[in-house]
């Protein structure tokens, strides 16, 4: 059963990614996005990972894809359909060159069945939940907040980008 539910998320997975990128509306792209987001998250529930799945479908399918479509309306991005979506033919060989690298990176990899170093039994006594804190907290918390600064920057950066200037008043005494 697992096995169904597994293809299942796959498909739908793969699906979805394809249209995230080829839709010419960039709101039926967040929706795509959405439906992408949720099949992932199906696979942390195979994998027994409930904390990551609500992670996942808190953060990522909420707040994450709400911001990036609340950016999108504040933008209010018009551009002219001829020039985009119409040549895909010439996306079309680096697509299929750049899916064979990432699947022969994909078969080569060192950490291809590696295990993390906590051990079972500290994950069983407290929980997977405490386990990714201390994890995240002790070892990563560099990198976390390396992380919360660009996304801080990106919020600003957006925020600037989305001010309309002003027209100066010339006769103004």
């Amino acid at each position: 059963m697992v096995a169904v539910f597994f293809v299942y998320f796959a498909l739908a997975s793969i699906v979805a990614g394809v249209l995230t990128v080829a839709l010419k509306n960039p709101v039926h792209c967040g929706l795509a996005l959405l439906a992408l987001l949720l099949h992932v998250s199906g696979f942390f529930v195979l994998l027994n990972a409930e904390f990551l799945w609500a992670v996942q479908v808190i953060v990522y399918a909420g707040a994450i894809l709400v911001l990036y479509l609340f950016v999108l309306m504040l933008l209010n991005l018009k551009t002219d359909e001829r020039y985009f979506h119409s040549s895909y033919l010439y996306f079309l060989g680096p697509a299929v060159l750049g899916s064979f690298y990432v699947l022969l990176l994909l078969l080569r990899s060192p950490y291809g069945g590696a295990k993390g170093d906590a051990p079972a039994v500290a994950v069983l006594q407290d929980g997977d939940t405490y386990a990714v804190g201390i994890k995240l907290f002790s070892d990563y918390l560099l990198q976390f907040e390396i992380v919360g600064v660009f996304l801080l920057g990106a919020i600003v950066g957006a925020i600037v980008l989305a001010k309309t200037p002003k027209p100066m008043d010339a006769g103004k005494d």
